[in-house]
């Protein structure tokens, strides 16, 4: 079935499916999958909560604006005569300004009403961009790799294929799990984010006679037990199994290797066509792989994580 990137959604226009087998939009869409974008993009049908997590991440940018300045108006009257560079140089490309340019211009600026209020308001800002940015990429990597599990090939096209369960190593399943194992290190990275935010606005300074330096500067997820809403109810900081399968896999692909010593992708043939395709994670147990000596990649419960990735995404 050919992707067809960037035309309207059609009677004809795939469904890309959790068993690997896309089908037509014409046939209907049942539990989940993903559907193209006339960007180009592949979304899942189902609300995976992209656009939820966009408007809270907009209501903290002034949220934040309140607790460092005490009043949104406060801020306001500034921002027609706040200097832009102030917004971007040293946190985005927008400003050609360097290091030293930037730490002359704050000195000259030094009377400028609440300098370090609208300093440090901007820098705690990128924390909270940095989650918007990241749920964006784990929303991409998600549909870019049921994309490949679904429309590209494994094995080379054109070869007769006997019925069976089979499995291919090839360019398209090298390419399928470094999107997978991209994709779990922004899952992390987006805890990161999180417990980040969690802390700044925990440590928030009062004091703003001198430009504050973040309190979450070299906090990670990991030093969740220092916050507060750690083992809070509702939150990424209470104990669940989908975290914690996202630190043990993120934690192998850093430090301790592949998935498989060889990715591999399979694919159930019958009457010479695939009729399901999946992929297979590491046995687990109580969150962490099962290990006997210097084996750690059993996989007897047959984990398809190509059934339940949406539950982690």
């Amino acid at each position: 079935m050919e992707r067809k990137e960037g035309l309207a959604l059609g009677p004809t226009s795939p469904i890309l499916n959790l068993n690997g087998i896309p089908t037509l939009f014409r046939d209907g869409a049942n539990g989940d999958c993903f559907w193209q974008e006339p960007h180009g993009s592949w979304r899942p049908v189902q609300d995976d909560g992209l656009y939820a997590v966009e408007a809270e991440c907009l209501a903290l940018h002034n949220d934040l604006a309140v607790k460092i300045f005490g009043d949104i108006k406060r801020y306001h009257a500034l921002l027609h005569i706040a200097p832009p560079f102030l917004n971007q140089a040293g946190l985005n490309s927008e400003a050609a300004m360097g290091r030293d340019a930037f730490e002359a211009a704050l000195v000259k600026l030094a009377s400028f009403p609440d300098l370090n209020r609208l300093l440090y308001l901007y820098d705690s800002r990128v924390l909270v961009s940095a989650i918007q940015e990241c749920t964006k990429e784990v929303s991409q990597l998600t549909g870019e790799f049921y994309r490949i599990f679904n429309l590209e090939p494994f094995f080379t096209p054109g070869i007769p294929q006997e019925d069976g369960t089979r499995w291919s190593t090839s360019p398209t399943v090298t390419m399928l799990f470094s999107t997978l194992g991209f994709l779990f290190i922004r899952l992390h990275s987006l805890l990161d984010y999180v417990a980040k935010l969690a802390r700044e606005v925990e440590c928030m300074p009062t004091n703003f006679s001198s430009y504050p330096k973040l309190a979450s500067s070299n906090f990670l997820f990991g030093g969740r037990k220092r916050l507060k809403l750690n083992n809070t109810a509702g939150t990424l900081f209470e104990a669940c199994a989908e975290v914690a399968e996202i630190e043990v896999v993120r934690n192998l692909l850093i430090h301790d290797g592949l998935l498989d010593d060889t990715p591999k992708a399979y694919e159930v043939i019958e009457k010479g066509q695939a009729i399901e395709r999946f992929v297979l994670m590491p046995d687990r147990k109580n969150g962490q792989f099962e290990r006997f000596r210097n084996r750690h990649r059993f996989y007897g419960r047959e984990d398809r994580i190509n059934l339940r990735l949406m539950t982690l995404c």
